[in-house]
């Protein structure tokens, strides 16, 4: 039986089809990568303190273009408009939002059934992880800073307990607190009384600061990226199937190579075995009689 080994040849063959499938992984990947990046960075002008007056206005469409803008604004809190959103993290916690209803100084008044004389907009103060942590708002003219966030869906089905909100939802928060609102709401990072921070990134307590930053842009995929990465996988199959093909036709080349010469070998052995015949005249029979004429 005919058998083979490994060769040179095949083992380097192998290792550069191998070298250059990894090459076109990595390429797939890079492409990939490329596929499902940000369009735009974060925008850093929504990091520069911006007037709340000039930014939103009350009654409005909550624009996308003022989603985390940071904001400043002057106004009171009332004591007896807070409330607590459960089911929120924090360090891998489960406690409450505390979110306290902020009256906007120099705001705009908004008219029409049920407004109130001033506008307020919904502040979510900080987290505490039990309901008694949660204390009463800073008193007196608060100078207020934070970042500027659309409200929340109200979570349908859920009946929030006395005092707790379903979600930060200002479609939710005015019937509780019977007031007008903007149509969004504060993370609060400052809260200056005077001239002291009294908020929960500056004074230690129970009452824990949100710390929600700059939410980055919704990814695009680019489909031409996509597909350069898919191809690139199909470059890197496609080498070791050209290095499996030309190993495949070298076998059999050799294969027939070698069956040719087991068929010369095999017609020469035929070829010795046949009898040698002697060649010696033939002598008359010496007991031949002769014929008599």
């Amino acid at each position: 039986m005919w058998k083979t080994a490994l060769k040179p040849r095949w083992i380097a063959g192998f290792i550069f089809a191998i070298a250059l499938s990894g090459v076109f992984v990595l390429l797939s990947q890079w492409q990939f990568g490329r596929s499902t990046q940000p369009e735009v960075p974060v925008n850093p002008a929504t990091e520069q303190v911006q007037p709340l007056t000039s930014t939103l206005q009350p009654g409005d469409f909550f624009h996308g273009s003022v989603a985390d803008q940071m904001v400043k604004a002057q106004g009171t809190y009332s004591p007896d408009k807070q409330v607590l959103v459960p089911g929120r993290l924090h360090d891998g916690k489960t406690g409450y939002w505390v979110v306290s209803a902020f009256a906007v100084k120099d705001a705009p008044a908004l008219t029409g059934a049920g407004a109130s004389p001033q506008t307020w907009i919904p502040v979510a103060r900080g987290w505490v992880a039990e309901p008694g942590d949660a204390a009463a708002p800073p008193s007196g003219i608060v100078e207020l800073t934070g970042r500027l966030l659309p409200s929340e869906a109200p979570v349908a089905g859920k009946a929030p307990k006395a005092g707790e909100a379903s979600a930060v939802s200002v479609a939710e928060l005015i019937n509780y607190w019977e007031v007008s609102s903007y149509p969004g709401f504060v993370s609060a990072t400052a809260e200056v009384v005077g001239g002291e921070d009294v908020s929960a990134a500056a004074v230690p307590g129970n009452l824990l600061p949100l710390d929600i930053g700059p939410q980055p842009p919704a990814q695009h995929i680019n489909w031409l990226n996509l597909f350069y990465s898919i191809e690139w996988v199909v470059f890197a199959g496609f080498a070791l199937f050209i290095w499996w093909r030309l190993v495949k036709d070298d076998y059999h080349r050799d294969l027939e190579e070698a069956l040719d010469d087991d068929g010369d070998d095999a017609g020469h052995d035929e070829e010795s075995q046949l009898p040698q015949q002697d060649e010696q005249p033939q002598q008359p029979d010496q007991h031949q009689q002769k014929v008599q004429p």
